[in-house]
Protein backbone atom coordinates (compact mmCIF):
# COMPACT_ATOMS: atom_id res chain seq x y z
CA UNK A 1 0.00 0.00 0.00
CA UNK A 2 3.34 2.53 0.85
CA UNK A 3 4.39 2.01 -2.52
CA UNK A 4 1.13 2.68 -4.39
CA UNK A 5 0.70 5.68 -2.58
CA UNK A 6 4.10 6.73 -3.42
CA UNK A 7 3.45 6.34 -6.96
CA UNK A 8 0.18 8.41 -6.84
CA UNK A 9 2.78 10.91 -5.01
CA UNK A 10 4.92 10.42 -8.02
CA UNK A 11 1.90 10.93 -10.53
CA UNK A 12 1.24 14.12 -8.77
CA UNK A 13 4.37 15.73 -8.32
CA UNK A 14 4.84 15.32 -12.56
CA UNK A 15 1.52 16.92 -12.95
CA UNK A 16 2.44 19.86 -10.85
CA UNK A 17 5.76 20.21 -12.36
CA UNK A 18 4.59 19.85 -16.00
CA UNK A 19 1.34 22.59 -15.17
CA UNK A 20 3.89 24.33 -13.60
CA UNK A 21 5.89 25.00 -16.37
CA UNK A 22 3.86 25.50 -18.60
CA UNK A 23 1.94 28.13 -16.80
CA UNK A 24 5.55 29.59 -16.74
CA UNK A 25 6.37 29.07 -20.37
CA UNK A 26 2.89 30.84 -21.22
CA UNK A 27 2.52 33.85 -18.49
CA UNK A 28 5.79 34.23 -17.38
CA UNK A 29 7.96 33.99 -20.56
CA UNK A 30 4.96 35.01 -22.76
CA UNK A 31 6.10 31.74 -25.23
CA UNK A 32 3.09 32.44 -27.37
CA UNK A 33 4.02 35.72 -28.20
CA UNK A 34 7.53 35.57 -28.55
CA UNK A 35 7.20 32.16 -30.23
CA UNK A 36 10.96 31.40 -30.00
CA UNK A 37 13.46 31.60 -27.19
CA UNK A 38 16.90 30.30 -27.39
CA UNK A 39 18.62 28.95 -24.66
CA UNK A 40 21.53 27.06 -25.70
CA UNK A 41 22.60 26.35 -29.64
CA UNK A 42 20.92 23.06 -29.48
CA UNK A 43 18.39 23.81 -26.98
CA UNK A 44 15.17 26.41 -27.37
CA UNK A 45 11.78 26.91 -26.35
CA UNK A 46 9.69 27.19 -29.51
CA UNK A 47 5.64 27.45 -28.83
CA UNK A 48 4.13 24.54 -30.17
CA UNK A 49 0.33 23.83 -30.10
CA UNK A 50 0.12 20.01 -30.33
CA UNK A 51 -3.53 19.22 -31.69
CA UNK A 52 -2.84 15.44 -31.94
CA UNK A 53 -0.99 12.87 -29.43
CA UNK A 54 2.20 11.23 -29.61
CA UNK A 55 4.38 12.50 -33.01
CA UNK A 56 1.40 14.34 -34.06
CA UNK A 57 -1.01 10.78 -34.64
CA UNK A 58 -4.14 11.38 -34.71
CA UNK A 59 -5.05 15.13 -35.03
CA UNK A 60 -8.03 16.15 -33.96
CA UNK A 61 -9.16 18.76 -36.30
CA UNK A 62 -12.81 19.06 -35.25
CA UNK A 63 -14.61 19.39 -31.44
CA UNK A 64 -16.06 16.08 -31.78
CA UNK A 65 -11.65 14.88 -32.37
CA UNK A 66 -11.02 17.19 -29.49
CA UNK A 67 -13.08 14.98 -27.06
CA UNK A 68 -12.67 11.53 -27.99
CA UNK A 69 -8.58 12.36 -28.21
CA UNK A 70 -9.75 13.14 -24.24
CA UNK A 71 -11.98 10.86 -23.78
CA UNK A 72 -8.79 7.95 -25.07
CA UNK A 73 -6.42 9.37 -23.23
CA UNK A 74 -8.84 9.24 -20.26
CA UNK A 75 -9.53 5.46 -21.14
CA UNK A 76 -5.28 5.27 -21.21
CA UNK A 77 -4.70 7.02 -18.11
CA UNK A 78 -7.35 5.06 -16.21
CA UNK A 79 -5.97 1.88 -17.36
CA UNK A 80 -2.49 3.19 -16.22
CA UNK A 81 -4.01 4.09 -12.40
CA UNK A 82 -5.89 0.75 -12.36
CA UNK A 83 -2.46 -0.68 -13.48
CA UNK A 84 -0.63 1.15 -10.82
CA UNK A 85 -2.88 -0.12 -8.00
CA UNK A 86 -2.21 -3.31 -8.84
CA UNK A 87 1.45 -3.50 -9.01
CA UNK A 88 3.93 -4.61 -5.96
CA UNK A 89 7.20 -3.66 -6.88
CA UNK A 90 8.12 -0.01 -6.48
CA UNK A 91 9.98 0.55 -10.48
CA UNK A 92 7.13 -0.34 -12.05
CA UNK A 93 4.52 1.80 -9.70
CA UNK A 94 7.06 4.72 -10.20
CA UNK A 95 7.44 4.04 -14.28
CA UNK A 96 3.67 3.80 -14.43
CA UNK A 97 3.33 7.03 -11.86
CA UNK A 98 5.26 9.18 -14.57
CA UNK A 99 2.96 7.53 -17.32
CA UNK A 100 0.14 8.75 -15.35
CA UNK A 101 1.33 12.11 -14.55
CA UNK A 102 2.32 13.05 -17.73
CA UNK A 103 -1.02 11.85 -19.38
CA UNK A 104 -2.94 13.66 -16.74
CA UNK A 105 -1.07 17.14 -17.71
CA UNK A 106 -1.54 16.39 -21.24
CA UNK A 107 -5.18 15.48 -20.80
CA UNK A 108 -5.75 18.41 -18.75
CA UNK A 109 -4.07 20.63 -21.39
CA UNK A 110 -6.65 19.09 -24.15
CA UNK A 111 -9.33 19.58 -22.07
CA UNK A 112 -8.81 23.41 -21.44
CA UNK A 113 -7.73 24.69 -24.59
CA UNK A 114 -8.06 21.63 -26.87
CA UNK A 115 -4.13 20.85 -27.56
CA UNK A 116 -1.53 20.33 -25.79
CA UNK A 117 0.97 23.05 -25.02
CA UNK A 118 4.54 21.89 -26.35
CA UNK A 119 7.80 23.59 -26.29
CA UNK A 120 11.21 22.12 -25.72
CA UNK A 121 12.75 22.23 -29.06
CA UNK A 122 16.27 20.18 -28.71
CA UNK A 123 18.14 20.41 -31.86
CA UNK A 124 21.47 20.22 -33.44
CA UNK A 125 21.16 22.77 -36.73
CA UNK A 126 18.88 21.47 -38.47
CA UNK A 127 18.47 17.81 -37.13
CA UNK A 128 15.67 17.26 -34.44
CA UNK A 129 15.77 13.84 -32.85
CA UNK A 130 12.47 14.50 -31.63
CA UNK A 131 9.67 16.76 -31.88
CA UNK A 132 8.96 19.42 -29.75
CA UNK A 133 7.94 18.10 -26.10
CA UNK A 134 6.71 18.88 -22.84
CA UNK A 135 7.48 17.95 -19.28
CA UNK A 136 4.50 15.32 -19.68
CA UNK A 137 5.65 13.78 -22.65
CA UNK A 138 9.72 13.43 -21.19
CA UNK A 139 8.04 11.73 -18.36
CA UNK A 140 5.62 9.24 -20.61
CA UNK A 141 8.38 8.37 -22.13
CA UNK A 142 10.89 7.50 -19.09
CA UNK A 143 7.99 5.75 -17.74
CA UNK A 144 7.58 3.36 -21.14
CA UNK A 145 11.15 3.14 -21.92
CA UNK A 146 11.74 1.80 -17.86
CA UNK A 147 8.22 -0.63 -18.39
CA UNK A 148 9.90 -1.93 -21.55
CA UNK A 149 13.32 -2.20 -20.24
CA UNK A 150 12.01 -4.01 -17.25
CA UNK A 151 9.42 -6.37 -18.98
CA UNK A 152 12.88 -7.38 -21.04
CA UNK A 153 15.38 -7.09 -19.21
CA UNK A 154 13.97 -8.69 -15.75
CA UNK A 155 12.57 -11.88 -16.45
CA UNK A 156 11.39 -14.14 -12.91
CA UNK A 157 13.93 -17.02 -12.23
CA UNK A 158 12.63 -20.01 -12.65
CA UNK A 159 11.60 -22.01 -9.30
CA UNK A 160 14.08 -24.39 -8.49
CA UNK A 161 12.23 -26.34 -6.57
CA UNK A 162 10.41 -27.55 -9.19
CA UNK A 163 11.30 -31.12 -10.68
CA UNK A 164 11.68 -31.59 -14.46
CA UNK A 165 10.97 -34.34 -16.00
CA UNK A 166 14.50 -36.45 -16.96
CA UNK A 167 14.92 -36.33 -20.86
CA UNK A 168 15.09 -39.19 -22.65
Amino acid sequence: MRNRLLGLLIAAVVFLIDQGFKSWVVKGLNLREVQVIELLPFFDLNWTQNFGVSLGLFTAGSTEGRWALVAMTAAIATFVFVWLLRERKMADIAALALVLGGALGNIRDRFLFGYVIDYADLHFGDFRPFLIFNIADAAITIGVLIILARSLLSREKPDSTVETAPES
